[in-house]
């Protein structure tokens, strides 16, 4: 499998960012209930960070356990007045370097005559930025549709039910990750991707599919597969931070009902955030309707 699958993945799923299709087991569900003698009840929800807005709905048993918390936690403060800031801040390269050093000349003609005609900038205007703020831009105009996100529905939400939203990760943490690829082969993952376009929307169109369906077995099975099994980035982007974000949940819900909303691809599997709450005592049901 190549590389790029793991920039869609991780873009999708793992940070910075609906009705089934399928007849679906009796165990398929984006929301999950969490209780415990310890805890207050919360929920969990699996987002897709950015999805075409034909795909979005937001059901009625999502709304019903917004409704029920009394704070909301997404994997990042959205609403923070110093949020744009922070990630303006952490998208830049380190003074001294700049985007075009880690790229040969042929790839900088490359990416700067799609960045051009697709989004109406040019790599000179992007040189002090990360190859990450780049994917971001990248991937909306492979997605080619009017976009919808979770994230900014929830946020909207929270200002209207006037709850409290906080985050689980900072803005620094989630793009450390991303730091520990080396920026040329970031590059190089973004220009196969955009070489190979059909293979892309097909990986999007089968990612979307699966959440549609609320299998999120299916979606975790299939992560290997995208990552072209590479156990370091599974760790760092995965199993890593659903084991901070369980600690954290204990000691959150045990002082208020919370709803938290987080990549889908973070619920599955048996490193998944599901069960690590299971196997640390609490009650995790799937919310089916």
């Amino acid at each position: 499998m190549k590389k790029q699958k793991k920039i869609l993945i991780a873009f999708l799923f793992f940070g910075l960012l609906v009705t089934s299709i399928f007849g679906q087991e009796k165990s398929n569900s984006l929301l999950w209930k969490i209780e415990g003698d310890s805890i207050q009840t919360s929920y969990i929800f699996g987002t897709i960070h950015m999805l075409p807005q034909e795909d979005f709905l937001l059901k009625d048993k999502v709304k019903n356990a917004f409704n029920k918390a009394e704070v909301v936690y997404l994997e990042l403060d959205m609403d923070n007045p110093s949020f744009m800031q922070d990630m303006m801040k952490y998208s830049m390269l380190e003074k001294g370097d700049e985007l075009k050093a880690h790229m040969d000349s042929t790839e900088y003609v490359f990416l700067n005559q799609y960045m051009n005609k697709n989004v109406g900038v040019g790599l000179k205007q992007l040189n002090k930025f990360k190859p990450l703020s780049l994917t971001s831009m990248i991937m909306t105009t492979l997605m080619g549709k009017q976009l919808a996100s979770y994230e900014l529905t929830f946020i909207n939400m929270v200002k209207e039910a006037k709850k409290d939203l906080k985050g689980l990760e900072t803005i620094e943490s989630q793009i450390a990750i991303f730091d520990k690829i080396p920026y040329d082969e970031q590059i190089d993952d973004i220009i196969k991707m955009l070489k190979s376009p059909e293979e892309t929307k097909k990986l999007y169109a089968n990612m979307i599919t699966l959440y549609k369906a609320e299998d999120i077995a299916k979606l975790f099975e299939s992560m290997d597969d995208y990552f072209d099994n590479d156990k370091e980035m599974m760790k760092s982007l995965l199993f890593d931070r659903n084991e901070n974000w369980v600690k954290q949940i204990s000691e959150i819900s045990k002082k208020q009902k919370v709803f938290y909303a987080v990549g889908a691809g973070h619920l599955g599997g048996k490193k998944g955030v599901v069960q690590l709450l299971k196997s640390i005592g609490y009650k995790v049901t799937p919310v089916l309707d």
